[in-house]
């Protein structure tokens, strides 16, 4: 099982990533997995996307450090949940990998999403970014920008855990530093009031980018 990064970013925080070798038969082999579990396997219209499914489960097995059956649902707003740990997780898979991210502490959410980079992102850019974000040179036409953008939207989605954010209306980047890691500030309208999140990223050698969020 090839973890090819694992940080622990607190004594509560751990985030890995995994690169999927592994056929669809070793990573069933690795897993406890229950007729509905099955079901959602055999609902993939590609093979890729069952085995992304399958790596998630596998590395969070691995980093709760179980042989036990882990019971990992979707709650009504489609956001994980361990039904038999206190804790908070987040998955995200692309293409050829799979991460997972996971908080001890029941008061810190998280929230994580790595995407591939390529270019036709710039396509969409008006449907997720405000023209002020987008008028930010770090942003507006970099590729690698737009990227941190979306992941960093992408993983305060995926903290709040439900369905009634929107990215361009409801989540604002403030202007940060591009670098391959780095991190920034957005403002995140919730029903409860405005709360300003921090958020970290990086760009992986194969051109992947990663974001995640706690709090």
């Amino acid at each position: 099982m090839p973890i090819v990064f694992d940080l622990k970013i607190d004594e509560h925080t751990e985030l890995s990533v995994w690169k999927i070798e592994e056929s669809h038969e070793q990573l069933m082999a690795g897993l406890q997995l229950k007729q509905h579990e099955i079901d959602i396997i055999e609902s993939f219209k590609s093979e890729k996307r069952a085995l992304q499914w399958l790596s998630t489960r596998l590395l969070l097995r691995t980093m709760l450090d179980t042989k036990e059956y882990i019971d990992c649902q979707m709650d009504d707003h489609g956001k994980p949940y361990l039904v038999n740990y206190d804790y908070h997780i987040s998955l995200s898979h692309s293409y050829d990998y799979a991460a997972v991210m996971i908080s001890r502490d029941s008061n810190k959410k998280v929230g994580l999403d790595m995407e591939m980079i390529k270019h036709k992102i710039k396509l969409v850019r008006h449907k997720f970014l405000s023209d002020i974000e987008l008028s930010q040179k770090q942003i507006g036409n970099n590729i690698n920008g737009l990227y941190v953008c979306w992941c960093a939207k992408e993983a305060i989605y995926k903290w709040h855990g439900k369905k009634e954010l929107e990215f361009k209306r409801d989540i604002h980047i403030k202007p940060f530093k591009l670098r391959d890691e780095g991190g920034l500030n957005a403002l995140v309208e919730l029903p409860e009031g405005t709360k300003e999140l921090e958020i970290d990223y990086f760009k992986t050698a194969d051109g992947y980018m990663l974001a995640y969020v706690i709090g």
